[in-house]
């Protein structure tokens, strides 16, 4: 069964002032380990997830993606206390194509990211359980593949998928430099622990 994974980052003393850096480090890193440069969409909610979007914005991808900064800029410039902004940007992975039989047929495909910034009000105080900022990395499908057959070259695009997600986690400890982070997933399993399960099943 396949889960969702996110990663959760806390920020000592963290203010909505200090939001804007913070979110560009974020945002930046996605660059520089397999993502795009500028951003898909930005929405911003206030109260609540059930209350309706006070802005959102659709860029698109490409050349028609926003600059990280404008994007940035525009989801903060009336943010409240209450509020949390949401970021869409496209980050590849490799992902078996289906139309394709032969063992080599993969593909490196962009998948949607989310990375949502909490108001320290917002929801009842969000923060304190999901982070001043998480990130929504979706399907953890594509570091499993568990409906696929496991073959050298299978192997090799599922462990450049690990890689390339664990050497986004460590940078961003590094430039964004959270006081505590946790990757969790929303069915409360380890992704270690279920990866190593999925290779053992090989040998």
């Amino acid at each position: 069964m396949s889960d969702s994974i996110s990663l959760s980052l806390w920020y000592p003393q963290m203010r909505i002032e200090a939001l804007e850096e913070k979110l560009q480090l974020v945002l930046t890193q996605f660059a520089v380990h397999g993502g795009e440069l500028g951003v898909f969409s930005v929405t911003v909610w206030p109260v609540n997830w059930r209350e309706s979007a006070s802005f959102q914005e659709v860029y698109g991808t490409g050349e028609h993606a926003a600059r990280i900064d404008h994007a940035v800029a525009e989801a903060l410039e009336l943010f409240h206390a209450d509020d949390a902004c949401e970021f869409q940007i496209g980050w590849y992975l490799w992902e078996k194509d289906e139309a394709e039989d032969s063992e080599t047929g993969w593909t490196r495909r962009r998948r949607l990211v989310r990375v949502l910034a909490y108001g320290p009000e917002f929801d009842d105080g969000a923060w304190t359980q999901d982070g001043h900022i998480r990130i929504d990395f979706g399907s953890d499908d594509a570091f499993l593949q568990e409906e696929v057959t496991l073959n050298p070259h299978a192997l090799r695009c599922i462990e450049e998928n690990i890689r390339q997600l664990i050497a986004l986690v460590e940078s961003l400890q590094k430039e964004t430099e959270p006081s505590s982070r946790l990757l969790w997933s929303e069915l409360g399993e380890s992704l270690a622990a279920r990866l190593q399960a999925r290779l053992n099943r090989v040998h």
